[in-house]
């Protein structure tokens, strides 16, 4: 169990980087060449920048394209790669079933075969083995093939593929299982992080680390030959620096191809779908190879880091209120842009008219450095790159003009607001303590009491006048 949470966890940190690898940077510049295939893609692989693309997003069927799939949830998920797994035919002999036999693709993998799961993968990325894939998904899927494909379409939509569904994990032909260019960008981009893809996808000659020798008794025959020919250095289509990755050709689906080159420090991903298996007249033809070193040789020419936008540029002005001398403010990019350009297209076609103020006027003091809006760069409709601009002085304020100003605003300020408030606050409670004291002191007032009033005298002799009696 502690190694199923360790495996877990370890397959999250290699997702959490590529969630957003939808979100790549695009130009798609235009390109001269013919490309046959019906869709194509080229990205660069060091800034994650989309150069070139046709029909893109178009589902195609991928056949053995599926294979980088089934190998990454074999890689993520299998805790020992030298686990020795024994082939059972029955598991893939329904495929020898088909309409389409030449789609199959066989490594001589032999009933009851005991091969490492590390050998299962090279005979499934070198040649498209369906003894390979189908053995790997039926046992990493724990005795179901369909479960493996689950965990497939759950990955798939993990990082981002959104039009791709996976019916099976061999490629053979199958309507419903269908992806697209740029989706199969996507999945290789997340592949080649993945430990030891990148090692068996572009080695070109592997043989089984077990000889299993009663079947197969000349073991050094058994080798497993990579399908792109683009890494054969004798064959017609070398190309210097590529890398295997995987073909993918179907009777229905035409050829297919994802591979990887590097040169002079610069590395792309092309993906070719849905060239024709033949030409006008009838003959075999592999333009896939022929696409893909196209593009290949197109970007590795013409392609180069340009600076686009230097950090000295004065992009605009915004006029400073209250300044001491210039009542304005220059501003420039707060860092310099350099992309990945094609020396074909002019850089001055790159728009910086889309200009972003984060206020139509300043009031001193304005720093310099300090953020006054943001430019986008555009090229042809597409949105390349944002950066903010900043001031490119000090503007200092006038005490005189702040003063006046001041004085000016006070009025209509917020503590001038405030002050009446208190005021009139104050003013209520005062009159309302002297109403409350003037009726205090009235309710405190007492009548004299009559034992201590003076008594009347009676005439000039100042005798107390008595009361009368009355006799009844």
């Amino acid at each position: 169990m502690k190694k199923k949470i360790m495996a877990a966890l370890a397959a999250a940190a290699t997702v959490l980087p590529f969630l957003n690898l939808t979100t790549a940077n695009a130009i798609n510049f235009t390109m001269k060449n013919t490309i046959n295939s019906e869709s194509a893609i080229l990205v660069n692989l060091d800034c994650d920048t989309v150069v070139y693309e046709k029909n893109a997003d178009t589902k195609q069927l991928p056949g053995p394209l599926v294979n980088i799939m089934t190998a990454v949830i074999c890689l993520e998920e299998c805790e020992n790669l030298e686990q020795e797994v024994t082939v059972d035919e029955s598991v893939y002999s329904d495929l020898y079933v088909t309409d389409y036999p030449d789609d199959l693709r066989f490594a001589h993998i032999e009933n009851e075969d005991v091969l490492t799961y590390t050998d299962l993968l090279y005979a499934m990325m070198l040649t498209s083995s369906i003894e390979a894939s189908s053995t790997i998904a039926y046992n990493i899927g724990e005795g179901s093939i369909s479960a493996f494909v689950d965990k497939m379409n759950d990955k798939a939509a993990e990082i981002g593929m959104k039009n791709t569904k996976f019916t099976n994990p061999t490629g053979m032909y199958d309507a419903e299982q269908y992806t697209t260019a740029r989706d199969m960008a996507i999945l290789t981009q997340y592949a080649l992080k993945v430990p030891h893809f990148e090692t068996i996808s572009s080695t070109y000659t592997y043989s089984p680390t077990v000889p299993n020798l009663d079947r197969h008794p000349d073991r050094d025959s058994w080798i497993w030959v990579h399908s792109n020919t683009m890494m054969e250095k004798d064959g017609k289509y070398y190309y210097p620096g590529c890398h295997g990755i995987k073909t993918g050709n179907l009777e229905k689906g035409g050829r297919n191809i994802v591979t990887t080159a590097g040169k002079d420090g610069n590395n792309y991903l092309a993906i070719c779908m849905k060239s024709p298996l033949n030409d006008a007249n009838g003959e075999t033809t592999f333009y896939h190879l022929d696409d893909a070193s196209t593009l290949l040789n197109w970007a590795f020419k013409h392609f180069s880091y340009q600076i686009v936008l230097p950090d000295t540029a004065e992009l605009g002005e915004l006029p400073v209120e209250l300044a001491d001398g210039n009542n304005y403010v220059l501003a420039k990019p707060s860092r310099e842009v350099d992309l990945l350009w094609n020396d074909e297209v002019d850089i001055s076609l790159i728009s910086r008219d889309n200009i972003t103020w984060y206020a139509n006027t300043l009031k001193a003091p304005v720093k310099k450095g300090d953020i006054l809006g943001s430019v986008t760069l555009e090229y042809s409709g597409e949105q390349l790159e944002t950066v903010d601009l900043i001031a490119v002085s000090d503007v200092e304020r006038s005490v005189s003009k702040y003063n006046l100003y001041a004085i000016k605003m006070f009025p209509k300020s917020e503590w001038f607001k405030k002050a009446i408030l208190i005021s009139v606050v104050l003013s209520i409670i005062y009159i309302l303590i002297c109403i409350y004291s003037y009726v205090i002191f009235k309710n405190n007032e007492k009548p004299i009491k009559p034992i201590y009033a003076v008594p009347k005298v009676d005439g000039k002799n100042g005798k107390k006048r008595r009361p009368s009696s009355k006799k009844k």
